[in-house]
């Protein structure tokens, strides 16, 4: 894994940190699998914070120069899912999130703390 995954996850999760993000958890996922580096997840308290997070995300990342592949779920915003090839940025609201847990399924990934990812 290069510093380009690390500093694309440092730029998603300020940009998730702006809009009031709850419980933002990463997962580096290097070692487990060939999808990406990192997976973040992260939730919301309603459509409109989970879909404002998913713009923020997508100004902050394009605008440093990685484009984004692909996005699902911006429209019922229960679950995004955000595809920056290296890193993957999931938001959800707490229903989903409960119900999908994806910190069960992907805990062979090593969990890395947050505060990485700080100045």
């Amino acid at each position: 894994m290069d510093n380009h995954s690390k500093k694309m996850a440092k730029l998603a999760i300020q940009a998730l940190q702006d809009k009031k993000a709850e419980d933002i958890h990463v997962i580096d996922i290097s070692e487990v699998s060939v999808i990406a580096d990192y997976f973040i997840i992260a939730g919301g308290n309603n459509k409109n914070q989970i879909q404002a997070m998913c713009d923020n995300v997508q100004e902050v990342l394009g605008r440093a120069g990685y484009p984004e592949k692909q996005t699902e779920g911006y429209v019922t915003a229960n679950w995004i899912l955000m595809d920056f090839g290296d890193v993957i940025v999931h938001i959800f609201d707490r229903e989903n999130r409960l119900l999908y847990d994806l910190e069960r399924i992907w805990r062979d990934g090593r969990a890395v703390d947050v505060s990485e990812f700080e100045v």
